[in-house]
């Protein structure tokens, strides 16, 4: 029998013993970077990391497919504490918001009238959970929002998106990108 790579695995819910029992999307990444097996790849950023943990385990297997792309994607997103602060920031702003669209939706007016208080600030830990229980059902239209907000995500912290051009960029370490 053929070894599993990173080429032949399928990408499954939960956490796995070894790539010969699956891989969420995480461990993957972890495969990609050369680490040791494991769903908190070193190299990745924690906040990305927490949602994309709760999001493979959330939703089908066809949806879950499309995030393999995104495991090489996030191999090396790990940086300073101030972008990962403006990225669980931005995570925390969708989940607020995906919430109140459901409250508003669903239980107008009194959605109006409750919606404050489902604005907290769970940890760095929590905020990927917290941010894929907003979700109110998954749908290819939710799902779509959840591939454009890792997008926003990655973005975060990168030359581009501080607004420093590409040879200026490249002098300062990826830790030290100003976040706009």
């Amino acid at each position: 029998m053929a070894p599993v790579t990173h080429q032949t695995i399928k990408l499954s819910k939960g956490k796995h013993a070894s790539p010969e029992d699956g891989a969420c999307v995480m461990e993957l990444a972890s495969m990609l970077a050369g680490e040791p097996f494991s769903d908190h790849p070193a190299s990745a950023c924690p906040v990305i990391g927490s949602f994309l943990r709760a999001y493979n385990d959330s939703i089908d297997d066809g949806r879950r497919q499309d995030l393999y792309a995104l495991a090489a994607r996030i191999v090396g997103t790990r940086t300073s504490i101030t972008i990962q602060r403006a990225r669980a920031e931005r995570l925390t702003e969708w989940a607020f918001e995906m919430q109140r669209r459901h409250w508003t939706t669903r239980y107008l007016p009194l959605g109006r009238l409750r919606t404050s208080s489902l604005r907290r600030q769970p940890s760095a830990h929590a905020v990927g959970t917290y941010a894929v229980r907003a979700i109110p059902k998954h749908t290819e239209e939710s799902h779509h929002e959840v591939l454009e907000l890792l997008e926003d995500m990655l973005a975060i912290g990168t030359p581009e998106q501080s607004g420093l051009s590409p040879d200026a960029a490249q002098d300062l370490p990826p830790a030290l990108y100003p976040v706009a």
